[in-house]
């Protein structure tokens, strides 16, 4: 069997927004990938994360094998950008051009934005910590969200359930923020879903992919 061409450095699994995204791309796309894990919040994490990466941050893909040998991607955008740029027959952004830079947007908006939702309510793969209510800047954040997958469901619908009908990039950089809301937000009504956003919030989280990070998650609390 031939070894996979990439090694992904994550994260704890419990934690790490981050690394969800190029890791469910991956798993998603059927790219073979080998796992690096990093626990987060050790003594010696920034130490540990340096090994391997020169921001001090995770992810970070090491392309290990073809003509890029030897190649580090260090940011979460830009290792899903190179898998999509060099997997293009898996079709990871939109065919269509208009399609493509909405996608674009929306997850360059993802990977900037929503700071407040970030900071209040971080990732807990795992957890139900239900909030009621959030801070102004927050609740701001969610309406936003779920204005701009409505829109993005409303034009897609029917070529599929994600965002732009396939699985594309975009739903990779959502995929923490589908997290959040699974574990603080039971209901988003009261920030203008129309039921979309919970159905959108519902196809990820039934994601074997997204199911196997919660297993996986659960499996390193037990084995801490």
């Amino acid at each position: 069997m031939t070894a996979p061409n990439y090694s992904l450095v994550i994260g704890t699994k419990r934690y790490s927004s981050w690394s969800l995204r190029p890791w469910l791309l991956m798993r998603q796309a059927g790219i073979a990938f080998n796992e690096e894990p990093i626990r987060l919040r050790q003594s010696d994490t920034a130490q540990q994360i340096l090994r391997h990466s020169p921001s001090g941050k995770v992810p970070a893909l090491k392309v290990t094998g073809g003509p890029h040998a030897g190649l580090l991607v260090w940011d979460s955008l830009a290792i899903c950008e190179w898998i999509a740029e060099q997997h293009a027959e898996r079709q990871l952004w939109p065919l269509a051009a208009a399609a493509r830079a909405v996608a674009r947007s929306a997850a360059a908006e993802m990977h900037s934005g929503f700071q407040a939702l970030r900071e209040h309510c971080p990732m807990d793969f795992n957890a139900k910590l239900a909030h009621h209510p959030v801070p102004d800047k927050v609740a701001g954040d969610i309406r936003r969200i779920v204005a701009l997958w409505r829109h993005c469901r409303s034009d897609h619908a029917m070529q599929g359930p994600y965002l732009f009908g396939a699985f594309s990039v975009a739903d990779a950089m959502y995929a923490p923020v589908v997290s959040r809301f699974h574990s603080y937000l039971p209901s988003l009504a009261g920030y203008g879903d129309d039921g979309t956003a919970a159905a959108y919030v519902a196809q990820l989280m039934a994601l074997p992919a997204m199911q196997a990070w919660g297993e996986d998650a659960r499996r390193q609390e037990t084995d801490d």
